[in-house]
């Protein structure tokens, strides 16, 4: 388990976060890429290597949940995070068929989403969709049940 802190930003550490690797670590013994097994390579990734601030801002939420957790535990104790990812965990599992619009408004309380607005808030309206949605066949998908 990571150590908690009350860090604002994620740690800067050469290399955290980054998954890529250099070719030599990448080749079988034939000194070529092994793709079976690495998947592909992409020649981005080798040529231009990610900006650090990117790596921050891709581990900002996660950094800033930490941040709320460790503070919780400092000043109620060690059961108000473990109660908070617990609520979290059960409210997550509530939701409606498939194909019925869910806000899982719980869930955005309970992460302090509810009084932010972001671009899923506006522009992700599944009433603007135009693809024909069948409840039967989605409940199938779901349970694993279609033959």
């Amino acid at each position: 388990m990571a150590t908690q802190s009350l860090r604002v930003v994620p740690s800067s550490h050469p290399g955290e976060g980054s998954s890529s690797k250099s070719i030599a670590s990448t080749a079988n013994s034939f000194g070529v890429h092994d793709t079976f097994r690495l998947g592909t390579r992409s020649i981005a990734n080798e040529l231009l290597p990610s900006h650090p601030l990117e790596r921050r801002l891709d581990q900002w939420n996660q950094t800033q949940i930490n941040l709320k957790l460790t503070m919780e535990r400092r000043i109620y104790g060690i059961h108000a995070p473990i109660r908070h990812l617990m609520e979290r965990n059960i409210v997550s599992k509530v939701q409606r068929a498939p194909i019925l619009p869910s806000s899982n408004l719980a869930l955005d309380i309970l992460m302090g989403k509810d009084e932010t607005i972001e671009f899923d808030d506006f522009l992700n309206d599944p009433e603007l969709s135009i693809e024909p949605m069948d409840l039967h066949a989605s409940m199938e998908h779901k349970l694993g049940i279609k033959f």
